[in-house]
């Protein structure tokens, strides 16, 4: 009967029922273990920073909300909220007897420390894409707007292999601008025909139902061999724009999407271990 008395007491706590209300939260479950993202880890950072704002320390309930607008952009949309609650409740250290601000508590010190602190956050993550030798090469020898653009390509790849959320359509960033350098010098044209043949692929686990797998394919032959072809006429008195391991590397996605399409979904793989065709490709 105590332990009853004890069980039924412990389940109509707050803390109790707030921990079911969070933990076992349905939206979440379903998009985290059936759509497959980290969401949870994410609404943890962002509940652990407004704990530390129950707790009045405000310091590190901002740093863990910067680090979490660095990790996804969507949290964006309660950072008003944030701004406006540091800036009145942290950097004005005092009221009117009334509730309202005493205009002199302002803390210039506090501000600066709030500043500082996503600065630093910001720095750490965003300072690699910063200091990428394109940037600097741009400032420094400047080769007008091919320069740029050249700059512009590297910048979108090194975000694109180097980012943390990132969606397979961002290769396109790179892949168009890439598509303005690739008439000038048979060079370019390697590398755009090797890039957009593989950023293209990778889209392919986008369109993932029955009728659109032959359009998908029919779609990438037609511009992959037009691409190809007609790069190769242009360039056609320099050297060629592949070599053998390159070429063997385009050749290779043929079996690859037999294998993911064709092969895999007969195996008994399939049930066990679906992940792995988005995985290879």
């Amino acid at each position: 009967i105590d332990g009853k008395k004890v069980g039924k007491e412990l389940t109509e706590k707050p803390k109790f029922i707030l921990s079911v209300l969070l933990l076992w939260n349905f939206g979440l479950l379903i998009v985290d273990h059936i759509h497959f993202q980290y969401n949870g880890f994410l609404f943890g950072l962002m509940l652990l920073s407004i704990a530390r704002l129950f707790q009045k320390r405000h310091m590190e309930g901002a740093f863990l909300f910067a680090v979490l607008l660095h990790f996804k952009h969507i949290y964006l949309y309660v950072a008003p909220a944030y701004g406006v609650y540091l800036l009145r409740s942290y950097c004005f250290t005092a009221n009117k007897p009334d509730g309202s601000i005493r205009w002199k508590s302002f803390s210039f010190v506090r501000l600066i420390s709030l500043g500082l602190v996503v600065f630093l956050v910001s720095a750490l993550s965003l300072g690699p894409f910063l200091a990428l030798p394109s940037i600097f090469c741009l400032w420094f020898k400047p080769q007008g707007p091919r320069g740029f653009l050249r700059c512009l390509t590297l910048c979108a790849l090194s975000s694109f292999m180097f980012g943390w959320h990132v969606h397979e359509k961002a290769i396109l960033l790179a892949i168009l601008p890439m598509s303005l350098l690739s008439v000038g010098k048979a060079g370019d044209a390697s590398i755009f025909l090797i890039l957009t043949t593989t950023g293209h692929y990778s889209l392919f686990p986008l369109l993932f139902t029955a009728p659109e797998l032959p359009i998908k394919i029919l779609l990438m032959l037609l511009f992959t061999i037009y691409s190809i072809s007609s790069l190769k006429t242009l360039f056609r008195k320099e050297k060629p724009l592949f070599n053998w391991m390159e070429t063997f590397y385009l050749l290779g996605l043929g079996p690859l999407e037999v294998c993911c399409e064709f092969v895999f979904p007969f195996t008994s793989w399939k049930v066990k271990y679906p992940f792995i065709p988005l995985l290879l490709t």
